[in-house]
């Protein structure tokens, strides 16, 4: 039995052709709410699993799709209120404010959705990569007539649905991204070539000399396995 099994077996699939697309009141009053307080959900689509138990390319589903789990919260220290997202390769980095989730129907907030970014490495000095999260929460005014204390006495969990997929890019982006690769850093030349440049000794691209310091040289070509790495002077 693989470690997902647990995941599958509780999952309904979709027939061909239909998509799982819910909006984000959907998410948060049919689908976040009803699994807090433990009332039936509208299909059995979400699996439970803790996401930063995982980086988010080893979480079942198709990694090309947008993926849905309802995953418990986890307090990084145990009298605080931060949130450990530290996953095995990486971390998750919340990003710009909170998105207040309004019900049409009753015309208050019921939710809200946090914006993260998934890094390589330790904080904080990560990698930025193209893996985003949505994580939905829900707030204590449903539209219920409880208090605050009878609200938290009758959740099932510190539940959160998240939404995780990957950043779709530009082509103009492609072509301008710099890529980290071990301390170093890529940039795209002319003639299908790649420039690797140490970042611990820059070279300034205004150099009119030839210099050998920090510098290394990629040929690439359309057919794998025919890379060539080759190490000397460059010219500018």
């Amino acid at each position: 039995m693989d470690k997902f099994n647990f995941v599958r077996n509780g999952m309904t699939r979709l027939p061909p052709g239909f998509r799982f697309q819910p909006t984000d009141e959907e998410l948060v009053f049919q689908y976040l709410r009803c699994k807090v307080f433990a009332c039936p959900l509208p299909a059995s689509i979400i699996p439970e699993i803790n996401v930063c138990l995982f980086d988010p390319w080893e979480l079942p589903g198709d990694l090309e799709q947008e993926r849905y789990f309802f995953s418990n919260k986890e307090s990084k220290y145990p009298n605080g209120n931060r949130t450990n997202r530290v996953t095995s390769s990486g971390y998750w980095k919340a990003t710009g404010s909170d998105k207040k989730i309004v019900s049409a129907r009753r015309n208050n907030i019921i939710g809200k959705k946090k914006s993260l970014v998934f890094y390589r490495g330790k904080a904080p000095n990560g990698s930025k990569t193209d893996w985003v999260m949505h994580e939905y929460a829900l707030v204590n005014n449903l539209g219920t007539r409880a208090s605050s204390n009878e609200y938290c006495a009758n959740q099932q969990g510190n539940w959160v649905l998240c939404r995780i997929f990957l950043k779709k890019r530009s082509s103009q982006e492609d072509e301008d991204t710099l890529l980290n690769y071990d301390g170093f850093i890529v940039n795209s030349t002319e003639k299908g070539q790649l420039q690797l440049t140490s970042r611990a000794n820059p070279v300034s691209s205004s150099s009119s000399s030839s210099s050998c310091s920090g510098i290394t040289e990629v040929s690439s070509s359309h057919k794998a396995g025919d890379e060539e790495i080759t190490s000397g002077c460059t010219k500018f």
